[in-house]
């Protein structure tokens, strides 16, 4: 066996040869033998490492970013340094700006205009309260109103509900997507999400099926105005209320005509007084899965105490609003909701630049502008307490 002390090379000979550093230098045997192997591989163990692993990388991954500043993430950054000069201000500026905003928007909500009629009758002096009992089929109660001012139009009609939670997630799945979206085949055999409102007590199909569809809201309302003492109904707009891709996207009547014939064989839900193909017999756009009314609902709420839109008035003498005057609206009580303790209102609203009556957005943009202008007058006060002494 060979030991290192064997490759030796002659005094003074400066050819490079094996066993030699490259210097003409004697290999020793108390040196470390990665000198030698560095000697003899001309790089060291890492450096040699990190170029196999180097090439295995390039052969293994074509599609390596290029070595270049932008994709090797090399590019010159900045980082501000923060200072009393720079912070203080821009806390006053910030602060400014957001109660600016906050006026803006709390005065442009106050504008809006906003009345609501709560026609629950849980109480036995309200108008509503003999329909109120769910024994009584196909009652109507009568509200009357007076306004004081012209209610800018264009006014819109939303129907209100409270306590009552569109939100939960059982009631929410029960549907059938593929029914509401045509297909004929899930009208003879629904999803197992409908369960229990898939099939009725003789076990035919329910179209459409499920919880979500069965509550649908089914109060109608009719609005008049009281002129020389006689009734002039307002007319009421219900085209367009529902979103594009629901209307578009999302649900689609079955093909075929007349649309009655696709519902052969199946049932409306318990809770429905007319069948989805007697929503609306005057317009075909309108009916069926399409209906307006029917899509609105469909869209759930995310809070139990929610309102949805249900007409508008935008039409004849009413496009500039609703005049002084009084009013009386006919309301055909058909939904219960005393059993879970909700309420029911309507609601006549119109819009501004930024939506609806909203207070709650002008007071916290008013809160958060506060407390930037406060937090920079406290900042303010610490520095010129802790600072300028040091700075003299």
């Amino acid at each position: 066996m060979y030991s290192i002390s064997m490759w030796k090379v002659g005094r003074g000979r400066k050819k490079k040869g094996r066993g030699m550093t490259g210097k003409g230098e004697l290999l020793h045997p108390g040196k470390d033998l990665s000198v030698l192997l560095t000697s003899l591989f001309l790089c060291s163990p890492a450096d040699c490492a990190i170029k196999a692993m180097v090439k295995h990388e390039q052969e293994e991954s074509p599609n390596r970013p290029d070595n270049t500043a932008f994709t090797q993430q090399r590019l010159p950054a900045w980082q501000p340094i923060l200072s009393a000069g720079i912070v203080i201000p821009g806390f006053v500026l910030i602060g400014l700006a957001f109660i600016g905003v906050g006026v803006g928007l709390f005065i442009t909500s106050r504008d809006v205009q906003v009345l609501e009629l709560d026609y629950t009758g849980a109480v036995a002096t309200d108008p509503c309260y003999k329909c109120s009992d769910p024994s009584i089929k196909d009652c109507k109660c009568t509200m009357e109103f007076h306004l004081d001012t012209l209610f800018r139009g264009p006014v819109f009609i939303y129907y209100g509900l409270t306590n009552y939670f569109q939100n939960q997630r059982k009631y929410g799945i029960s549907k059938d997507d593929n029914q509401l979206y045509g297909d004929l085949d899930t009208f003879k055999s629904p999803a197992s999400e409908c369960f229990p409102y898939d099939y009725d007590s003789k076990s035919k199909p329910i179209v459409p099926c499920g919880a979500l569809a069965n509550s649908m809201f089914n109060d109608t309302f009719k609005l008049y105005r009281m002129v020389n003492g006689s009734k002039k109904e307002v007319p009421l707009n219900g085209k367009g209320i529902a979103w594009w891709t629901d209307q578009n996207v999302k649900y689609r009547n079955p093909s075929g005509t007349p649309l009655i014939n696709a519902f052969n064989g199946t049932v409306k839900p318990i809770n429905w007084p007319k069948a989805a193909y007697e929503l609306d017999t005057t317009d075909v756009y309108n009916n069926g899965f399409l209906n307006q009314d029917f899509l609105v609902w469909m869209r759930r709420a995310a809070l139990p105490d929610f309102r949805k839109l249900y007409r508008r008035i935008t039409k004849d003498e009413y496009q500039a609003g609703l005049p002084v005057g009084n009013y009386s609206l006919e309301i055909s009580y058909n939904y219960h909701v005393l059993s879970f303790k909700g309420k029911k209102k309507l609601v006549l609203s119109n819009v501004s630049w930024m939506g609806g009556k909203n207070d709650f957005l002008g007071i916290a943009y008013l809160v958060v502008g506060s407390l930037c202008v406060f937090m920079s007058i406290v900042m303010l006060i610490v520095y010129a307490k802790f600072k300028f002494p040091e700075e003299d």
